[in-house]
């Protein structure tokens, strides 16, 4: 597709999720499975899907999408009343279609999941792929999923709780109500003041919720509503009055912290950070962070001590990152970032040389940040153009944990010198 085929669709400027598809579809209807290049999902659908027409596609978005752009030949799309069901609707048709572009690059051992334990009073946790297939000691009842951006989830289930309370840590038979309980967001399972089959009726309706039938829940919340009332149970009727309100409003709610698709591409690679911390020259140590599907690993951090004598920091810097890939056996990071101007990028460029092969170099990206007087990133720096990002936010959220590990370490290995 190219940007004047864009101009064919009339998309509106709401939430919703889109399809793109490698053959036409005249109709209405779904497409089918084997047509369906990509699913995503909108805050603003014409805006959303406009940005894959850019000319900085293939710099600012990757291989990937340029590839899916060149295949696709038609967009399905579908508008909903909120953000909420877009995300919801997107998880589901990723689950039903397993479009190639979606899951590429990333198995399902890497997306997050809702689930119900099997259980008298069934826990709901948020949960990746890997430690599902890791636990053995967890019985699962209900799976929803998957969900490609843990923080969007954790930003519905934190919605969704608020409206149905449930249970995710506390213990049965507490003479004391969990925190949640305090602040209503557990429903009292831990003190016994909900019985079985309340509880079973606020899991339903969060099933409902995760498998998209938000109309269906609606009109029975109303149903419900509307009975109560007619039996005088006035105050019971509106606290589900005041259920369907806050449904009614989530259009407002952007469940959606960054829309862009370059965060989900950046995401899924590997990225280490690395930092040095002294006064004046003295107790200088190093670390390195790790981070992957945007998450801090922080099993994989790093602490080094620098040798005595080394009063340089691109020199400490240097000795760090050959002590760090004389591990063969770590994993190689997709992005290496570290302090500093260009003269320090250049520097460590350089000596990457001596490091790794011309092959292993080739495959990382390496960037710097920019600090100003009061420590502020002032911008991110590369030397090759085809590794300029577009968005570098998780670039940015890697140099601040770096730079407060390395920190914290020295100030450790300080006090225990005194």
């Amino acid at each position: 597709m190219k940007k004047e085929d864009f101009k064919n669709y009339n998309l509106g400027e709401v939430s919703g999720i889109y399809f793109f598809l490698d053959k036409k579809h005249k109709t209405k209807s779904l497409p089918k499975r084997e047509n369906v290049l990509y699913i995503g999902k909108a805050t603003n659908l014409k805006d959303r899907v406009k940005s894959y027409f850019s000319k900085d596609l293939e710099t600012g978005r990757g291989v990937k999408i340029t590839s899916m752009i060149e295949n696709a030949k038609d967009i399905f799309y579908i508008e909903t009343n909120s953000v909420l069901e877009a995300i919801i609707l997107e998880s589901k048709y990723i689950k039903e279609y397993q479009p190639f572009f979606n899951t590429k690059e990333k198995d399902n051992k890497s997306y997050s999941y809702i689930i119900f334990t099997d259980e008298k009073y069934p826990k709901v946790l948020i949960a990746r792929g890997r430690e599902i297939e890791k636990d053995n000691k967890l019985k699962i009842i209900k799976k929803f999923g998957p969900f490609i951006s843990k923080s969007e989830l954790l930003e519905v289930m934190k919605f969704i709780r608020k409206i149905f309370p449930y249970r995710d840590k506390c213990k049965l038979n507490e003479k004391r109500g969990c925190f949640n309980y305090q602040i209503g967001l557990c429903p009292g399972v831990c003190v016994g003041s909900i019985s079985e089959k309340e509880y079973a009726k606020n899991l339903k309706n969060i099933e409902k919720i995760l498998s998209g039938d938000f109309q269906k829940l609606l009109k029975e919340l109303e149903k419900e509503m509307k009975l109560l009332a007619k039996e005088e149970k006035f105050e019971e009727a509106s606290i589900i009055r005041n259920k369907i309100n806050t449904f009614q409003h989530i259009r407002d709610i952007n469940f959606i912290k960054n829309n862009d698709l370059e965060n989900e591409e950046i995401s899924k690679l590997r990225i280490e950070s690395y930092d040095i911390s002294h006064i004046s020259g003295r107790d200088r140590v190093g670390v390195m962070v790790v981070l992957e599907d945007g998450e801090f690993k922080k099993s994989e951090y790093k602490k080094f001590k620098i040798k005595e004598g080394v009063n340089d920091d691109l020199a400490g810097l240097v000795e760090i990152l050959e002590r760090r890939f004389s591990h063969k056996e770590w994993k190689y990071p997709d992005i290496l970032i570290i302090d500093g101007g260009k003269t320090h990028l250049k520097y460590i460029a350089k000596n990457l040389e001596n490091i790794l092969n011309k092959k292993e170099l080739g495959k990382i990206k390496l960037f710097s940040v920019v600090k100003d007087e009061k420590h502020k990133v002032r911008e991110v720096l590369t030397l090759r153009p085809v590794d300029k990002l577009k968005n570098e936010y998780l670039i940015i959220k890697a140099n601040e944990e770096t730079h407060r590990f390395a920190i914290s370490y020295h100030k450790l290995l300080r006090n225990r010198i005194k």
